[in-house]
C-alpha cells in the first residue's frame, strides 16, 4: 500500500513540477510528512532527490521546446551553492515546525506577487535572455543605446546573483528545490514568459537539489523504498505537466501557481502552529541545547534510578538522535551494553511508560 502510495503521490507532484516548475517542489515535503508518515528531516532529504532527479527529466522535456535560458539558469544556480550550504548548516539548528511556519510565509509572499504583477513577457524579458541568444544585438549600437536601456542590461547580473542567493538559501533551509521562488523570480525580476520560466527554474532546482544534498551527505537518512517509486512516478508524469503547460495560457499557470502556493501554505502554516503550541509536542522537540540531556547511564543504573523513582522517562535513541532533541529532564540509555537484563527488570515495574 506504501509503495502505490508513493507511486501515485509521485504522478501528481511530477505533473505538477511539468506545468509550474518549482511548484511540484512545495508539494513534496508535506506529502513525504502528512501522507507517508516520514519525519520532517527524512522528508527534506528525500525531497531534494525526488525533486532533482525529475527536474533533469523536465529540463529534458523543455530543451525540445526551447523553454530553457542556459547562462540564466547556470548564473542562477551557481549564484546559490554556497548559500545553499549555508542553508543546510542552519536548518539543523532550527525546530521542524518553526522551518515549516517560515516556509508557509514565504510561499504566501511568493503568491501574492505572482497574483499581483505581470504574468511574464515584460521589458526585462531581451535583457535576462540577451546572454543565451549569442552575440548581443546592440553590442555594437554604442552611446545610441538608451541610457535607461544601458542601465536595465546592466542590472540583470545583479538581480540574477541576488535571487541566486536568496533561492540557495531557502532550499538548503527549508529542504525543497526553492522553484516556488525561483519562477516569481524568473518572471517578476528577470521578465521571462512563464514556460521559459518554469523550465529553466528545473535547471536552477537540479542545481541546487545537487548542493543540498552535498551538504547532508554523511548525516542524512534515505528511504529507498518510498524514493524510488515516488521518484519514478514523478519522473513518468512530468512530461504530461509539460504538455499541459504548452496549452494552458500563461497567465491561467500563474494564477494556478498562486492558488497552489496558497493552499499548501495555509495547511503547512495552520498545522505547524497547532504542533508548535501543543506543550507535549514542543517538549519532544527541545532541541538539546535548551534541555540539556541527563547524563548517559549503563542499563544496570537506570534500572536502579528507575526503581528509586529518580527517573520517570526514558528516551532510548542513537546518540545522534538524542543530540538532535529530546523530552526535556530525559534519560538518555545507553544501549551500546547489554540491556537484556535491564528491558526485563523494566517490564516488570509497575510504574513503566
Amino acid at each position: 500500500m506504501t509503495l502505490l502510495a508513493a507511486l501515485g503521490l509521485g504522478l501528481l507532484i511530477g505533473t505538477v513540477l511539468g506545468a509550474l516548475g518549482g511548484g511540484g517542489a512545495i508539494l513534496t515535503v508535506p506529502a513525504l510528512v502528512y501522507l507517508l508518515g516520514q519525519t520532517a528531516q527524512d522528508a527534506t532529504t528525500s525531497s531534494l532527490v525526488i525533486v532533482g532527479l525529475t527536474s533533469v527529466v523536465g529540463v529534458l522535456a523543455h530543451i525540445r521546446t526551447g523553454d530553457v535560458r542556459w547562462r540564466t539558469g547556470v548564473a542562477f544556480g551557481a549564484a546559490g551553492i554556497l548559500a545553499a550550504l549555508a542553508g543546510s548548516v542552519l536548518n539543523r539548528q532550527v525546530d521542524q515546525h518553526v522551518l515549516l511556519i517560515g516556509f508557509a510565509v514565504v510561499m504566501v509572499l511568493a503568491a501574492a506577487g505572482m497574483l499581483r504583477g505581470k504574468q511574464g513577457g515584460g521589458p526585462d524579458e531581451d535583457a535576462a535572455g540577451a546572454g543565451d541568444a549569442g552575440a548581443d544585438a546592440d553590442s555594437n549600437a554604442g552611446d545610441a543605446t538608451p541610457r535607461p536601456r544601458r542601465l536595465m542590461r546592466a542590472a540583470v547580473p545583479v538581480r540574477v546573483l541576488a535571487a541566486g542567493l536568496a533561492v540557495g538559501f531557502l532550499t538548503g533551509f527549508f529542504g525543497v528545490g526553492g522553484g516556488f521562488v525561483i519562477v516569481p523570480a524568473l518572471v517578476l525580476a528577470l521578465g521571462l514568459p512563464m514556460q521559459t520560466a518554469v523550465g529553466t527554474s528545473l535547471l536552477v532546482v537540479a542545481i541546487n537539489s545537487v548542493a543540498s544534498l552535498a551538504a547532508r551527505a554523511g548525516s542524512a537518512h534515505f528511504d529507498w523504498d518510498l524514493i524510488i517509486p515516488f521518484t519514478l512516478g514523478a519522473m513518468l508524469a512530468i512530461t504530461v505537466g509539460k504538455r499541459i503547460a504548452d496549452r494552458v495560457p500563461n497567465r491561467t499557470l500563474g494564477r494556478a501557481f498562486a492558488v497552489l502556493l496558497l493552499a499548501v501554505a495555509a495547511y503547512t502554516g495552520i498545522h505547524s502552529a497547532l504542533q508548535l503550541t501543543n506543550p507535549d509536542t514542543a517538549a519532544a522537540n527541545t532541541p538539546a541545547n535548551t534541555a540539556p540531556a541527563v547524563p548517559q547511564v549503563a542499563p544496570a543504573d537506570a534500572a536502579r534510578l528507575i526503581a528509586a523513582g529518580d527517573v520517570t522517562v526514558l528516551d532510548v535513541r542513537t546518540p545522534p538522535e538524542f543530540d538532535a532533541g529530546h523530552v526535556r529532564g530525559a534519560l538518555n540509555l545507553d544501549v551500546d551494553v547489554d540491556a537484556d537484563d535491564f528491558f526485563a527488570r523494566v517490564d516488570r515495574h509497575p510504574g513503566r511508560r
